[in-house]
């Protein structure tokens, strides 16, 4: 184990050593700041990692993790790092990405105690309890675990846009605009789920709208 730790300072020091072969400014060009495009929110699954599957380089992503990827908004984590990215950094995109063989969504649905996990798991039993009738008719289980991933993305996306922040910006410059991805651990493969944002929200937006169109754009002006 301690050859391993060890090795990790290994690897930093030739990883230094390529970046400044490239470019000798590498270091000093990106202490400067970051502009990133894209808010990652991803499990902390240690075999998915966003900026390797997205071929992003360090700056790219705004990256922000936690178990089964559930934005909670009374979860002060997630939402700091929203509005962080939303409102200082002006991300154009917001990227909520599952991944199929997730242990969270998994744990979420054995009935046993977890401890401190049982209130966090009940964001995604949620989820099971609002689409139940389209998961009960899936007959083979791997499958229907798979289905969760992907509407648990779904509702993490809803949540996103439940945001004022969110809101506010999107009428002001029609963005960030929110997707909804799904990492197939077995193929290596992104997965756009091209969630119909429009028809979802069609019933509910008056219920989680936040802010009011005419004053935004007021201050605007």
């Amino acid at each position: 184990m301690a050859d391993s730790y060890k090795a990790i300072f290994e690897h930093n020091k030739e990883w230094v050593e390529a970046k400044l072969s490239d470019n000798p400014n590498y270091f000093h060009e990106l202490a400067k700041t970051q502009h990133p495009e894209y808010l990652y929110i991803g499990c902390s699954d240690s075999r998915v990692t966003a900026e390797d599957m997205m071929g992003a380089q360090p700056g790219d992503v705004f990256v922000h993790r936690n178990i089964a990827n559930v934005i909670n908004t009374l979860d002060m984590s997630s939402t700091a790092v929203i509005q962080y990215a939303v409102e200082h950094l002006k991300v154009k995109h917001i990227i909520v990405c599952g991944h199929y063989n997730c242990g969270g969504v998994k744990a979420a649905m054995t009935s046993q105690d977890l401890g401190l996990l049982n209130p966090w798991l009940r964001n995604i039993r949620d989820v099971y309890r609002l689409h139940q009738k389209e998961l009960d008719a899936i007959q083979e289980e791997a499958r229907r675990y798979d289905r969760l991933v992907e509407l648990n993305v779904q509702e993490q996306c809803i949540n996103v846009i439940k945001m004022a922040c969110v809101q506010e910006r999107y009428i002001l410059e029609e963005q960030p605009v929110v997707h909804g991805w799904v990492f197939d651990l077995r193929s290596g493969k992104i997965i756009d789920l091209e969630i119909d944002f429009e028809n979802i929200l069609k019933d509910i937006q008056k219920i989680y709208n936040l802010t009011d169109s005419d004053w935004v754009m007021s201050r605007k002006k």
